[in-house]
């Protein structure tokens, strides 16, 4: 277990690093971030930073022994890194979560074993294995790459119209996975925590709108049963234990209804800390981030209770313009990630709005 005075590895710069790097310090705790990108917004808020590759052996040996503990703000951390890291530092969360959420096919292999309902999914290679896995599943479909995707990027919909050869192509022709298209009526995420110990921690289910493939807004409660969220923290706590993992995770599922009927079909995982939760960000008890550091250190979790409704803006690209009328608007708490340029789809900050109960 460390101690208050310990120091945290953060491998990754963003907005993620930088926010649980403040989180840390509020708890006593040093951190230090390595990441490549020298302007990354998380140096400003720590004690310490390196800048080099993921793949500098020497500087990656020399950060996990300045370090007590390394986490990460990104799952796409090459296995070879996590290797390195994790034989002179402990690594939390573990290279197996990493391995299993890096790659879409193994990711879905892994939740099915588990018996969680997914899409229905396979692998493909090649045009000709495109075109057996379209006759097995169906269209409409979802062609996705199987590694490196995120905010819709590596993705084509195979419609009864779409030739798969150009869908194929518009993926760069890379190892891919086909999922059959899910009529879901609205998409929501868990957000939970786990200790080495066995310590277990979900908050609130919550519901998300995308823009452009691009989460726009986190709504909390999800307006499901109290069955369906029961549920979705059963999946979540089932994949954290079978991964074994420590720290925050998140599971994105897809709430399927039929009349009064809700079931709920697993997405994605993502073994980090997430946009989804930003709203425990002044709308819990304890943050998302906090919680991640009390897990990755050994510490007790924290509370989750939620503060009231939440509802969670992203502020993407020239958002952020408003942040003068946001810092004036009565309880907007508003985050900005201190990045110095704004472009279309980047992330540049978010707002959080609590209102009390039945409002």
């Amino acid at each position: 277990m460390m101690r208050p005075g310990c120091t945290l590895g953060i491998l990754g710069g963003g907005q993620l690093g930088r926010m649980m790097a403040m989180a840390a310090a509020e708890l006593g705790l040093r951190t230090h971030i390595y990441a490549p990108e020298r302007d990354s917004p998380a140096f400003d808020v720590a004690a310490e930073h390196t800048v080099a590759a993921y793949e500098d052996e020497a500087a990656l040996v020399r950060f996990a022994k300045a370090v007590d503990v390394v986490t990460y703000e990104f799952e796409n951390v090459p296995g070879a890194t996590a290797a390195i890291l994790s034989a002179h530092a402990p690594l939390a969360p573990n290279a197996h979560a990493l391995s299993v959420s890096q790659d879409r096919l193994s990711e879905k292999t892994f939740v099915s074993g588990l018996g969680i309902p997914t899409a229905p999914f396979a692998a493909v290679s090649d045009e000709a294995e495109l075109a057996a896995a379209l006759e097995r599943i169906g269209r409409p479909a979802v062609l996705k790459t199987r590694r490196f995707g995120y905010d819709g990027k590596g993705q084509a919909m195979i419609r009864p119209e779409t030739d798969p050869a150009a869908a194929f192509a518009a993926i760069g022709r890379a190892p891919a996975i086909l999922e059959g298209f899910v009529p879901f009526e609205r998409e929501v995420s868990v957000v939970a925590a786990r200790t080495a110990a066995g310590a277990f921690a979900a908050y609130d289910l919550c519901a998300n709108e995308h823009r452009h493939h691009i989460l726009a807004t986190t709504r909390v409660p999800a307006g499901v049963s109290q069955r369906t969220e029961e549920e979705a923290f059963a999946i979540a706590r089932s994949i954290a234990e079978a991964l074994d993992y420590v720290g925050v995770l998140a599971v994105e599922l897809f709430l399927v209804t039929d009349g009064a009927k809700e079931r709920l079909v697993v997405n994605e995982i993502a073994p980090r800390v997430h946009n989804s939760g930003h709203w425990t960000l002044g709308g819990a008890t304890t943050s998302q981030f906090e919680q991640h550091v009390r897990a990755v250190c050994g510490w007790p979790l924290g509370a989750t209770a939620r503060l009231g409704r939440v509802e969670m803006q992203n502020l993407i690209g020239d958002d952020v313009e408003a942040w003068e009328r946001l810092l004036a608007e009565p309880g907007a708490h508003l985050q900005l990630y201190g990045k110095a340029e704004a472009r279309p789809g980047r992330k540049m900050g978010h707002v959080t709005r609590i209102f009390p109960e039945g409002e």
